[in-house]
């Protein structure tokens, strides 16, 4: 158990990260053009009007105690009050992160059931025509902009052949698992292909190694071998590049679910950034840098129980 302290260690060191991406945060939300007061009355708002409206949500107030208020809402588990819905930030999150939550689950799902049989083909006939097949068809698939590609699976899945919803969440669980079938498969299609590189030289690596050769020289079935042995040994790297792209993932969300409409926090982020509602893009863009960070500690978590080599 002495391999697993980092546990107790680990988030201490995660505060400062939060804070300095906090700040961070605060100061690019208030550098965004525009003024939210006159998002709100329009064009025609008297000074009057706006000066209730700055004061009411607290940007007449200078920026450093602007900050100050928004960690004391944070350290009170609140995020403030949203300029354009008019309710509390975190009510508002807590409504949108259910298609969110579900379209990253999923597409890590259908990443991973992509990229370990294609990876595992590849390494096992390495420089032969199946190999290269695989090579090529990953490498042209990192150059493919999500939110085309995204577009290319609804002319061909829901336009010409109509099997599948444009867009949109449904309310049912089987309407909403129908809807996120081409968003996942949008970002399925994107992350596997890196994932698919990454696990194949692994691969390639564990299929020469002495512990692989081994275990031939005892009379052990190459299937068995590679599964035993090869696969095992060539997750702890793809398992630490699975969780750096979950959180390019997670903020990748905002282009996927503008492209499908799915009613989750990367569409709430955008609108929020064009509405200047500051409290809302403070709130996401938190949300965001935090399970990015948690999902960093659980690969580490991983990393240490699949390789008992791996000290952190």
């Amino acid at each position: 158990m002495h391999r697993y302290k980092f546990v107790l260690t680990r988030p201490l060191q995660f505060l400062p990260v939060i804070f300095g991406i906090s700040v961070i945060t605060f100061i690019l939300v208030r550098l965004i053009p525009g003024d939210p007061a006159r998002n709100i009355l329009g064009t025609r708002a008297t000074p009057a009007a706006l000066a209730s409206i700055r004061a009411q949500y607290g940007l007449d107030q200078p920026m450093w105690l602007q900050y100050l208020y928004f960690l004391k809402n944070l350290a009170n588990g609140e995020m403030g009050k949203s300029i354009l819905y008019k309710v509390d930030v975190l009510k508002l999150i807590v409504t949108r992160i259910e298609p969110t939550l579900a379209l990253v689950a999923s597409s890590v799902v259908l990443s991973v059931l992509i990229a370990v049989p294609l990876a595992a083909i590849a390494a096992r006939n390495a420089g032969r025509a199946s190999d290269h097949a695989v090579r090529i068809v990953s490498t042209f698939g990192i150059g493919f902009p999500p939110f085309w590609l995204g577009l290319m699976l609804i002319i061909l899945f829901s336009v010409e052949l109509g099997m599948l919803p444009v867009s949109g969440y449904g309310a049912t669980i089987g309407d909403k698992l129908s809807h996120l079938v081409l968003p996942s498969l949008t970002v399925a299609l994107s992350l596997s292909t890196v994932l698919t590189r990454s696990l194949r030289a692994a691969m390639i690596e564990a299929l020469n190694a002495d512990v692989a050769t081994a275990a031939r020289a005892r009379g052990m079935p190459e299937g068995i071998v590679f599964w035993r042995h090869v696969l095992p040994n060539s997750l702890v790297p793809t398992i630490n590049l699975l969780a750096v792209n979950i959180g390019w993932l997670i903020g990748g969300t905002v282009v996927v679910e503008s492209v499908f409409a799915l009613p989750g926090m990367g569409q709430l982020l955008v609108r929020a950034i064009f509405s200047r509602d500051y409290m809302v893009v403070q709130g996401v863009a938190m949300l965001f840098a935090c399970a990015t960070v948690f999902i960093n500690f659980i690969a580490d978590i991983v990393t240490v129980a699949v390789d008992p080599r791996v000290k952190l």
